[in-house]
């Protein structure tokens, strides 16, 4: 069993490895931009104008909402290994072209395919892990993606501190190869592989993944469930069919696998199994209010003027802080990870969200009346960053890879997905226009009051699913819409 352990985590490390090449992707050009617009530039022909420069810090996001759309096709296609080595590959072409480009087209256009991967990877890791955790240590594995991303970012920012422009890129492409590697080490997802009627194939990922042999009970007990998962949910006729008269007293029928006749169940798309199943539309729309609002609570603008205030701090420690922000982000992280699966998922959210909104006000306060040095501004907005990671930042992703059936895992992630680059976009697009009407204070206070939103919206609407089995979860969203 321990090995099994050791064997669900690698491929949480594995599945979640592209989210480090993304933090780096993505902090890159705050410490190259200038080396590309210098008039004696030796990079390019011609410096990049403010246009360009824009764009190269942008098309990531572009391209990652085509990766997010794309991902779910290949991995049903190809499985989580092929299809996971088909999303990475991405990342390597893109940093080829980086260090091989003398042009600003060709640089924009890496930049665009390195998004593409790191877009595909925002849904390929929560999938990926919510098919081989086990419920007891789902929520610590589901935190990966973000720990991750933060481990990227902070090597980022160290090597734009110490290292030279190509060393830079050279390391990248050595991680994006490390990526695709691991890809193609870790087993197959077992649940693919019934997919595909690969039933002894499945039966042995199983095996590996909970450390038994493959005739023990536990891996078969495991594939039982397996199946009663990936059993469609379709109209259900039951046996008794006065004992059932509304479509959440059916899935539940269908839950508990009692009294339903298989021949009537006829397969249905995942996009009409999401529209049609009580439960998983209750959990599609209870994460999308979440992940709205924790958009809003602001962390990407704070992070954009985070580098600002820095500076005026003190520019000799502004590489310094840059660290220490990136430190924070994985150290919420490495907190949630470890305290998930014990104090639950809803108090990490609710408190998290509550600690938000204060340090919110106090930042939007100092910002307004300048009551301490700048210091005390970048004290407030690197415990900002942690309260955020600690709950509200990562959970709503946990939530991502427990909360939905096989059935609908992919769909509901690759529309959540595109749902967040979006919102990304809109929040940064607009936080010049807010600022300027309200100042930044008035923007930080309008954080504060989505931290507070969503503390009060996810203790109405977010149930508890620490420790819980899918089929258990989906009860859970069910027994909630009934009260």
């Amino acid at each position: 069993m321990v090995s099994g352990i050791w064997f669900q985590t690698f491929t949480a490390i594995t599945a979640s490895f592209g989210s480090a090449a993304m933090g780096l992707l993505n902090v890159w050009p705050s410490y190259t931009k200038y080396l590309y617009t210098a008039n004696d530039t030796v990079l390019l022909t011609n410096p990049m104008t403010d246009s360009e420069v824009a764009l190269l810090g942008s098309l990531p996001s572009l391209g990652g909402m085509l990766g997010t759309g794309v991902v779910g096709i290949l991995i049903d296609k190809f499985g989580r290994r092929i299809g996971g080595l088909a999303i990475t590959i991405p990342f390597l072409l893109s940093w080829a072209i980086i260090h091989m480009s003398s042009t600003s087209v060709l640089v924009l256009m890496a930049r665009f395919l390195g998004g593409i991967a790191g877009g595909a990877y925002l849904v390929y890791g929560p999938v990926f892990i919510s098919e081989v955790a086990d419920d007891s240590i789902r929520g610590s594995l589901a935190t990966f993606p973000n720990l991750f991303y933060g481990i990227g970012v902070l090597l980022s920012y160290i090597l734009g501190w110490f290292s030279s422009y190509t060393v830079i890129i050279w390391i990248n492409i050595m991680v994006a190869v490390v990526c695709c590697l691991l890809v193609m080490s870790v087993k197959e997802s077992p649940i693919f592989l019934l997919r595909q009627n690969r039933e002894e194939d499945a039966i042995n990922a199983i095996a590996h993944y909970k450390g038994s042999s493959p005739t023990s009970v536990v891996v078969l007990k495991e594939l039982s469930k397996l199946k009663l998962q990936l059993n469609p949910i379709v109209e259900l006729i039951p046996v008794n069919e006065d004992s059932l008269s509304t479509a959440e007293d059916a899935e539940k029928e269908k839950l508990n696998s009692e009294n339903i006749i298989p021949e009537v169940q006829q397969k249905v798309s995942s996009w009409r199994t999401l529209i049609s199943s009580p439960s998983s539309r209750r959990a599609f729309l209870t994460l999308f209010i979440i992940i709205t609002v924790q958009v809003f609570m602001g962390l990407v603008p704070v992070q954009v003027f985070a580098k600002t205030v820095f500076n005026k701090a003190d520019p000799s420690k502004a590489d310094l802080f840059s660290v220490l922000f990136a430190l924070m982000l994985i150290f919420g992280c490495f907190v949630t990870a470890f305290i998930s699966d014990k104090a639950g998922r809803r108090v990490l959210v609710i408190s998290s969200s509550t600690l938000v909104a204060i340090s919110m006000v106090i930042l939007g306060a100092q910002t307004q009346y300048s009551f301490g040095p700048a210091w005390v501004t970048v004290v407030i907005i690197l415990l900002y960053c942690f309260f955020f990671m600690c709950g509200a930042g990562t959970i709503p992703y946990v939530l991502l890879s427990e909360i939905f059936t096989p059935e609908v895992q992919n769909i509901a992630s690759l529309l959540i997905g595109e749902w967040v680059w979006f919102l990304n976009f809109a929040i940064i697009a607009v936080f010049p226009y807010i600022t300027s009407c309200l100042g930044m204070h008035g923007a930080f206070y309008i954080f504060a009051g989505f931290g507070v939103i969503n503390a009060i919206v996810s203790f109405i609407i977010v149930p508890e699913t620490k420790g819980l089995s899918n089929i258990d979860i989906q009860e859970a969203f069910l027994n909630r819409r009934r009260r």
